[in-house]
């Protein structure tokens, strides 16, 4: 039988969300505000980005004396200076013409002003000239525009499965969700004021993070209590979540997965990790027989979770390890998030049922679907063992359905038709009891005889 990638909701749900209109309209905003803002900030993007690479670039560069530095000279020449200052002859100091003009002054702070001036303008232009032209703006701006619409993708993506799981909560889930928020909320105030040196942006920042912490704490703490909270009791048999929870013997038997493939097993599929456990163990089991049953259930969860949404341990907190096996857990957990068990087992079915915690047994339904046979109806069956009582011949139904033939042990490994004398109808299944047209009982085909041979 071929596999199945996806059921067909999936495959429209998944296509219904990539041609929604909302999707659509989200992206398209998203965009359109990315590609206005990257043509916006083009220039100031563009030149910060420039200056960062000269920045970066290595650059000639030229060594330059500090402003209140003077050029050494040697102790020699400078006594000889200095002799020569305290010194001047005669005829010069007379001579007003030749009288040694002053000094120029030279502010040193200038000439390194100037220096610095003429490394910049050896490292380049300080702006870039394509800042400003339309076509590299125009680049930016489509640039902004792909950004912005997968951000926009993203955006509506995660609004749509807050959206989703919001719906399908519970009624106490919500309130649980608010007074737990609210109580991060309260619990972070005080931190605010404590953080209030660190600064205009990390204040708000690490508040926002202890806000963030405090009340997943809260929520946390709520739901460890749900079963004394008053708005959480009674919740499974309130409403049903049409979750359905998967038995160890369910997904042994392996007829689970072609009922969810054909549709009758909607809503969402759910396998507890102690199942998981158990289903380990006997994979794990000495016994052969044991060790292919688990290996089968474990292919058989393989190929479900590959064909439909299946969630694995995430409501297991639910129903804590209290050492009374796994049946009790199931049922447990059952009545804590208003699922349906999905099991074949009679005595699961019964101490659910007593809990008033709604089964899908696998049994029903395939006993339900066989086809109703009336007594006098002919039907047409193979027989081929013996039955329980002398003369009696068994044969089965393509569905199973066993069929006790009066008088077929002579008939063994034919095909034949009887005819339908009665049908009991037991809590295990069907049982046809039948009897081949114009046979006469070996007793009254003797005595016949008989009578002739004494003729």
């Amino acid at each position: 039988m071929p596999r199945q990638s996806a059921t067909p909701s999936n495959e429209a749900r998944i296509g219904g969300n990539w041609l929604s209109k909302g999707r659509k309209l989200v992206i398209i905003c998203f965009a359109i505000l990315g590609a206005i803002s990257a043509g916006l900030a083009a220039p100031s993007l563009l030149q910060s980005l420039f200056e960062a690479i000269q920045r970066a670039t290595p650059v000639p560069t030229q060594v330059i004396p500090p402003p209140d530095t003077k050029p050494k000279a040697t102790e020699s020449s400078a006594k000889t200076g200095s002799e020569d200052k305290q010194t001047p002859s005669s005829a010069e100091a007379d001579d007003p013409a030749k009288k040694p003009e002053p000094e120029r002054k030279i502010d040193p702070k200038a000439v390194y002003e100037r220096s610095i001036g003429e490394i910049n303008r050896q490292m380049g232009p300080e702006q870039y000239p394509g800042s400003r032209n339309p076509a590299t703006i125009f680049a930016v701006a489509l640039l902004g525009l792909i950004i912005g619409a997968g951000i926009g993708n993203l955006v509506y993506r995660f609004f749509e499965r807050t959206g989703e799981r919001w719906d399908k909560m519970e009624s106490g889930d919500k309130v649980t969700l608010f007074l737990g928020i609210f109580a991060g909320i309260i619990a972070s105030v005080p931190f605010l004021f404590i953080f209030t040196g660190l600064g205009n942006v990390i204040a708000p920042l690490a508040t926002f993070g202890l806000t963030i912490g405090f009340s997943a704490m809260a929520v946390y703490a709520l739901r460890s209590m749900d079963e004394f909270l008053p708005w959480q009791r009674n919740k499974g048999r309130s409403r049903r979540s049409g979750i359905k929870i998967l038995d160890t013997n369910v997904i042994i038997d392996g007829r689970v997965y072609d009922v969810a493939r054909s549709g009758f097993l909607d809503g969402q599929l759910y396998v507890p990790n102690f199942v998981l456990d158990e289903l380990q163990h006997i994979a794990d089991s000495a016994d052969p027989l044991r060790r292919q049953r688990g290996r089968r259930g474990l292919d058989v969860l393989r190929h479900m979770q590959a064909d439909f949404p299946m969630e694995v341990g995430t409501h297991d907190r639910l129903s804590p390890d209290l050492h009374d096996g796994v049946d009790a857990r199931l049922v447990r957990l059952a009545k804590a998030i208003g699922g349906d068990i999905v099991t074949n087992d009679f005595n699961l079915n019964r101490v659910a049922a007593l809990q008033q915690v709604n089964v899908l047994n696998l049994n029903d339904l395939a006993l339900a679907l066989k086809p109703n046979v009336l007594p006098r109806e002919p039907l047409t069956i193979a027989i081929i063992r013996e039955g329980n009582q002398p003369g009696q011949g068994v044969g089965y139904l393509d569905d199973g359905t066993m069929v006790v033939v009066e008088h077929g042990r002579r008939h063994m490994n034919e095909t034949m038709q009887v005819i339908v004398t009665q049908v009991i109808q037991t809590e295990r299944g069907k049982m046809i009891f039948a009897e081949i047209p114009e046979e006469e009982e070996p007793d009254q085909e003797m005595r016949r005889r008989r009578a002739k041979g004494s003729v």
